[in-house]
């Protein structure tokens, strides 16, 4: 099983960074991705889900990267497509008594591909139309690395899409080249 990484900062650039490949690889991301709550039924997720969200998943790389380029040409396809999957409406959730008697999260009907194509696209919608937000758009400087992330951190001078990952890919790098050079 895949060990999804969501440092991203975003839904939207997340399913960019990593679209499923494949309707298990869909089901368990979404629920990693906090879409659909654990234990949501997700027996209509099928090849058709996937290229959906690979698609969506296109558009939203296109248009995050001709910001990231200063081009911002938006491709009136892209942006098209992504215009109208975002006018679907997404999941509706509600609050429901778990199994302990607190109260937790569940969709008030079983999720299709549209509802959660738009909470995606939604996010990405809001991503680009936020100069703030989008401001802090940044390419990994990982070695290799693709990522697009949030620079969140103070002084916004983050490099990296996970510290943990590329940061520390770098780190050890540099280490070694000391040491052994």
């Amino acid at each position: 099983m895949v060990a999804w990484r969501f440092h991203s900062g975003r839904l939207c650039l997340d399913l960019m960074a990593e679209p499923p490949s494949d309707a298990g690889r869909l089901a368990q991301w979404l629920v990693t991705a906090g879409l659909v709550p654990a234990g949501t039924p997700l027996d209509g997720v099928d090849g058709r889900w996937v290229e959906r969200f690979a698609e969506l998943a296109r558009d939203v790389d296109e248009l995050v990267r001709d910001q990231l380029t200063g081009h911002a040409r938006y491709a009136g396809s892209r942006l098209d497509h992504l215009n109208a999957v975002a006018a679907s409406p997404p999941p509706v959730p509600r609050a429901v008594r778990g199994e302990e008697g607190g109260l937790v999260r569940a969709l008030a009907v079983p999720p299709d591909c549209g509802a959660l194509l738009a909470a995606v696209a939604r996010d990405a919608v809001d991503l680009l139309t936020d100069p703030v937000t989008r401001a802090r758009l940044r390419q990994c400087q990982g070695e290799g690395c693709h990522r697009v992330y949030l620079d969140t951190s103070r002084g916004h001078r983050r490099r990296w899409c996970s510290s943990e990952m590329c940061g520390n890919r770098e780190r050890v790098a540099r280490h070694r080249a000391r040491t052994h050079g």
